[in-house]
């Protein structure tokens, strides 16, 4: 695969700071039973790196230290680690508000019955995957039959109380372009989303997040085999909106990868640009994590901050 990190970093793109700490987003391995074509972690059924439960230990100390409201939990599927389950429930113990970045077919695959239901009584937000309402869309993208899955996988999580009135169960989807495209205005989306799914399926949820492609690991080496990286990378810069650098992510957000080292986001994760530029691991940050740092930034972020602005809560504008 297409090494395309030395392709991002001559960039012009504009400096910017880290602010208050609010979100520890951890990668807890590489592993998914998928292997989707735009995963810019290139997760997949082969990948073996997964994070220890020392490693998820410092990191509650972490978040308790630096009163932390939110732990993104994200991968791979996360829920393949081990360990997911018990670092979910010491998190919930310590009154953190805890996110799955799900991929949905996970709740139905075997091996992780009861899966769904630890999620509901965890009081966990479900971020799910569904990058599209159409099933040929999402089988392209995903694999075949990835669609039915996922649906009978969110149709479980409605019938546990997910996306139902006062529930208090939050379940949330994700909708990525196909190829090289910005995604359509997020509310017009949510919309098309909620009433197809709603019809078709009696299926509910609270939110769409809409996520630029980033072109960087399997996405950019698609890119690149193609022809198409260097057109790709010039539709995110014409599309760059500086209103959005005020809401990136990463001026909240410590990104952590299996090993426990630290970065402004998980797509310098990816990249392996570490935070200030030095490799850090979240155990040296135990004693004192700085504010104002400047942020390390590429050609990458371009995708941030283009059109909508994309975040892993959706737009930014």
């Amino acid at each position: 695969m297409r090494d395309v990190k030395p392709l991002l970093l001559n960039s012009d793109f504009p400096a910017i700071h880290r602010g208050r700490l609010s979100t520890l987003q951890m990668n807890l391995g590489y592993l998914c039973n998928l292997s989707c074509t735009h995963c810019h972690v290139n997760a997949g059924p082969n990948r073996t790196e997964l994070m220890s439960r020392e490693t998820m230990q410092i990191a509650l100390q972490f978040a308790a230290k630096n009163k932390i409201q939110y732990l993104d939990l994200t991968g791979g599927s996360p829920e393949m680690n081990p360990d997911f389950r018990w670092l979910v429930t010491e998190a919930r113990k310590q009154g953190l508000h805890v996110m799955d970045r799900c991929n949905p077919t996970i709740l139905v695959e075997p091996g992780y019955e009861g899966t769904a239901e630890f999620l509901a009584g965890q009081q966990v937000e479900v971020i799910a995957s569904l990058p599209c309402y159409m099933e040929d869309n999402v089988d392209a993208q995903r694999g075949k039959g990835v669609f039915t899955a996922s649906i009978d996988a969110l149709q479980k999580l409605n019938a546990l109380g997910y996306a139902q009135k006062d529930s208090g169960l939050i379940l949330n989807l994700v909708f990525n372009p196909q190829g090289m495209a910005l995604p359509a205005p997020q509310l017009e989306l949510e919309t098309a989303y909620r009433v197809f799914l709603g019809e078709h399926f009696d299926l509910q949820f609270n939110q769409l997040f809409t996520i630029t492609n980033m072109p960087i690991q399997r996405f950019g080496a698609v890119l690149h085999a193609q022809g198409q990286f260097d057109e790709y990378l010039n539709l995110l810069k014409q599309s760059y909106q500086a209103a959005n650098l005020k809401h990136v992510m990463c001026k909240t957000l410590l990104s952590v990868d299996w090993q426990g080292y630290v970065y402004d986001c998980d797509f310098n994760q990816m990249l392996e640009i570490p935070l200030t530029g030095s490799v850090t691991h979240l155990s040296q940050l135990l004693e004192e994590m700085p504010e104002d740092l400047p942020i390390e930034v590429a050609d990458h972020c371009y995708g941030c901050t283009a059109g909508q602005g994309s975040s892993c809560t959706g737009v930014l504008s």
